[in-house]
């Protein structure tokens, strides 16, 4: 099996005992790039071009994408320098979502193995999307992935964490930045040091100054990826990671805007707010609903100040379907 090292340390994990003059060669690598069937694999040896061994494909007990961006994979080295993937280790973690097709269900991979999401969002210009931002931690609470969210623009108002502190008793890591005077950089540039990352955000909060103030000119590359990932949903679509100078990559997934709660039940959506989730077992009905229940326990919590309000309209709406 593929050594895939510890999770978020180890980015790569080359074959340490392979044969560096014999380009058949079996090599460790990481999927940065994928694209109508053909992965781009960076490894010890360089960056090498893949396609599936036809082997893989026949594995029908997967029921979605075999090997994605972010995949940890061994591929073997053909004469003319094309790759072929043996085997893609087993995932720690990934942003899937469904895809319809005529055959049944298909989960979709949009990226895979990442160790964070990382969710800009600003203080003002634009108005900070707080319930966005509540979707988004509900998405990362559900596939298990760790948030980080950043406040940018915090020259703008007179107290961010008026805006964000909420976010800070339920546990979640709040950075608080200024690309425009550089407060906060160093603890952002930290925070992606070494790690796969994906970057999500509304459009003008900022991200763009960020990733440029910490290593110029990603900001442009990123721009390119999200540009075609837009494109549509067609096979053509480019996934990809960019490499960061501290030894990072990070992926701008702009799938993750059209991310839909797709197999999650209304009854479910508790569980994915961590200040809400220990207070179900207490409520006086085992179906409550949380909006007009006696007994409820979660409108007792938001009555006494423990459970924010916004926190707790976000959750009803969440509920309810409402994007």
């Amino acid at each position: 099996m593929i050594g895939s090292g510890e999770h978020g340390s180890h980015i790569q994990n080359p074959v340490a005992e392979m044969n560096e003059g014999n380009p058949s060669s079996n090599l460790d690598g990481l999927i940065v790039k994928a694209q109508s069937g053909f992965f781009t694999v960076e490894t010890d040896r360089g960056i090498f071009v893949c396609q599936l061994r036809g082997k893989l494909k026949k594995d029908h007990r997967h029921q979605g994408d075999l090997a994605s961006v972010g995949d940890r994979v061994r591929i073997s080295i053909l004469p003319d320098q094309r790759g072929m993937i043996e085997e893609v280790a087993e995932r720690h973690g990934a942003i899937t979502r469904l895809d319809p097709r005529p055959q049944g269900e298909y989960q979709q991979v949009l990226l895979a193995n990442l160790d964070q999401a990382v969710f800009v969002f600003s203080c003002s210009y634009p108005t900070p999307k707080l319930r966005m931002l509540d979707r988004y931690l509900v998405i990362a609470e559900k596939q298990r992935i760790p948030p980080v969210i950043v406040a940018n623009k915090i020259d703008l108002v007179d107290d961010p964490r008026q805006i964000f502190g909420l976010y800070e008793p339920i546990g979640y890591r709040v950075l608080y930045t200024s690309a425009r005077n550089g407060y906060g950089l160093d603890e952002f540039e930290s925070v992606l040091k070494g790690k796969i990352s994906t970057l999500a955000g509304p459009s003008g909060v900022g991200k763009s100054s960020l990733l440029n103030a910490i290593q110029p000119g990603l900001d442009l590359e990123v721009d390119e990826v999200s540009a075609a990932v837009q494109k549509g949903k067609h096979a053509t679509v480019v996934r990809q990671l960019l490499r960061l100078t501290n030894g990072g990559y990070i992926s701008d997934t702009p799938g993750w805007r059209s991310l839909a709660l797709w197999d999650t039940q209304p009854e479910e959506i508790d569980a994915y707010f961590p200040e809400l989730a220990p207070l179900v077992s207490a409520c006086q009905f085992s179906d409550c609903t949380h909006s007009h229940e006696p007994g409820c326990a979660v409108r007792a919590a938001v009555n006494a100040g423990t459970v924010h309000p916004q926190r707790y309209e976000s959750y009803l709406r969440l509920r309810s379907g409402e994007k």
